[in-house]
């Protein structure tokens, strides 16, 4: 594989990672700052949200360059998930229970035959 064909292979999947911190952010950052104006906290939200787009709309452009649309959603939810478990344990101080590490093992499962060819 060149070095480009590597790089859109895993550029999207970087920059939908970053792409996720901040969507994250974003839509459940607030929660800690529930004290705040919802006015506040949706404006700080859109500005945050501002720079998810800058990095989603480049992976996915880019992505689409060797992944299909299936493909591509498909990287995108399990990024999220992923994004999202580490944020809610590490941010919110959630915990993750055996039901939800089977529902993500199940949608790993899932891409799996998404992927197949």
């Amino acid at each position: 594989m060149t070095n480009q064909r590597t790089l859109d292979y895993l550029a999207p999947i970087a920059l939908l990672i970053g792409s996720n911190v901040f969507m994250t952010f974003a839509w459940y950052g607030h929660l800690k700052f529930t004290n705040r104006p919802l006015w506040l906290v949706i404006a700080a939200s859109w500005g945050i949200a501002f720079f998810e787009y800058c990095l989603q709309v480049p992976g996915n452009r880019i992505g689409y360059r060797v992944y299909n649309p299936a493909q591509l959603k498909t990287i995108q939810e399990i990024i999220t998930l992923s994004v999202f478990a580490v944020f809610s344990v590490y941010y919110l101080g959630a915990s993750l229970r055996w039901n939800h590490l089977v529902g993500f093992a199940l949608i790993v499962l899932a891409a799996f035959f998404i992927f197949y060819e």
